[in-house]
């Protein structure tokens, strides 16, 4: 009632318009911004621990699950079947890998939310297990941890406006298929993608990529990964400490090679989630009863707010 009046007393009922639409624009693409920020941590609670464990469960659920491996290409079925619930684009990624035991077929698994600011965020983990022939090694916590937070991640990110486009990433081949870890019988999966976002340019739209791995661990103790990118580190972790979380990301260093790796060395913005204080590590005894749903919400609750954090910078 009081912009009818404005327009019957001042300009021309089309110049008020164009003013008034002009203002508005004008506010609310300041607003924005501080709207997004109001609402995250709101956002960042959708992430649910108890969800995030359920699928963890589910792909611990399949066995032994090394890359080229039937148990694998089950898994693989499963994360599709669920992430095109989710309403984002669903890309599969597949390659050969040359191994130390001959070529192996190989899968990653890519959702994509899209935004409109023409950058992008990647989520990634792996998803496959450590060969270790005539064992049952289920990888609970090193394999089934990253699928199950990714996959509720997807979950949370559903059907919701984007800023930037976001990548969530399922590697295949991260385990090296012989005992040792050395040369490049490892991170089949993210040296794959690395090299092909780097020819399609996809490398040089991407603000910040966040690796997740081994982080549902009952006893959660994540370290700063030192081969990792100091304002991403900054970043998550002081948005941990502003969660209540500082008990979990703790002050302490550890080097690693993981999954982020492949990206760091091409110039991306980089860094590794990892809790790698953990006795069970490629021991048959890495089983679901070591892990914590409490956990998992942790670390998924912190890379939601640090996806909305990052989308506004």
């Amino acid at each position: 009632m009081l912009r009818t009046k404005t327009f019957l007393t001042t300009a021309p009922v089309t110049t008020a318009s164009v003013t008034t639409g002009s203002l508005n624009r004008n506010f609310l693409m300041k607003a924005l911004p501080i709207l997004i920020l109001l609402s995250s941590a709101a956002v960042a609670s959708d992430f649910s621990g108890v969800s995030a464990m359920k699928y963890t469960r589910e792909a611990v659920a399949f066995g032994p699950r090394p890359a080229g491996s039937e148990a694998n290409h089950k898994l693989q079925d499963y994360i599709l079947s669920q992430i095109r619930q989710d309403g984002c684009q669903v890309m599969e990624d597949p390659f050969v890998a040359k191994t130390p035991f001959g070529d192996k077929m190989m899968d990653n698994i890519i959702a994509k939310f899209p935004g409109r600011s023409g950058r992008a965020i990647v989520i990634t983990g792996h998803f496959d297990t450590k060969p270790f022939p005539g064992r049952k090694f289920v990888g609970a916590n090193d394999g089934g941890s990253s699928t199950g937070l990714l996959l509720e991640l997807a979950r949370a990110l559903a059907r919701k406006p984007r800023i930037d486009d976001v990548y969530l990433v399922w590697f295949d081949g991260e385990e090296a298929f012989r005992p040792e870890w050395a040369g490049l019988d490892n991170l089949y999966g993210s040296r794959h993608l690395a090299a092909k976002w780097r020819q399609d340019q996809t490398l040089t739209r991407i603000k910040a990529l966040i690796n997740v791995d081994m982080i549902g661990d009952k006893n959660l103790n994540i370290k700063r990964e030192t081969n990792s990118n100091p304002n991403l580190l900054q970043l998550v972790w002081s948005t941990a400490a502003e969660l209540g979380y500082q008990a979990y990301f703790v002050n302490e260093n550890l080097a690693t090679e993981d999954d982020h790796m492949p990206f760091i060395q091409l110039g991306v913005p980089a860094l590794d989630i990892i809790d790698f204080d953990y006795p069970p590590w490629h021991e048959d005894s890495d089983t679901l009863d070591k892990l914590s749903s409490q956990s998992l919400e942790i670390v998924g609750t912190v890379v939601l707010e640090v996806i909305h954090r990052l989308e506004i910078q």
